[in-house]
């Protein structure tokens, strides 16, 4: 198991991981259809949007967070 400290980036990974799957396979899937090489081309587009998505959820997460808490009510208590 991987310690409880590693949590914030291992979400980070898995959740940049699967958006950037989806969402490179309708990109790839816009542009040349299914054929021959939609899945290499997939592939290819998936990991270098991997390489960009997952350091930018690190950075991006804490400010997300932060607007989040600012924009819904406290609980009253």
């Amino acid at each position: 198991m991987i310690p409880a400290r590693f949590a914030p980036v291992l979400f980070g990974f898995i959740l940049s991981g699967l958006m950037s799957l989806m969402v490179s396979g309708i990109a790839t899937y816009r542009a040349i259809g299914f054929s021959d090489v939609f899945m290499p081309s997939w592939m290819g587009a998936w990991g270098t949007s991997w390489l960009v998505a997952f350091p930018a959820v690190l950075i991006v997460a804490p400010i997300t967070r932060r607007l989040v808490a600012a924009l819904v009510k406290k609980p009253q208590g």
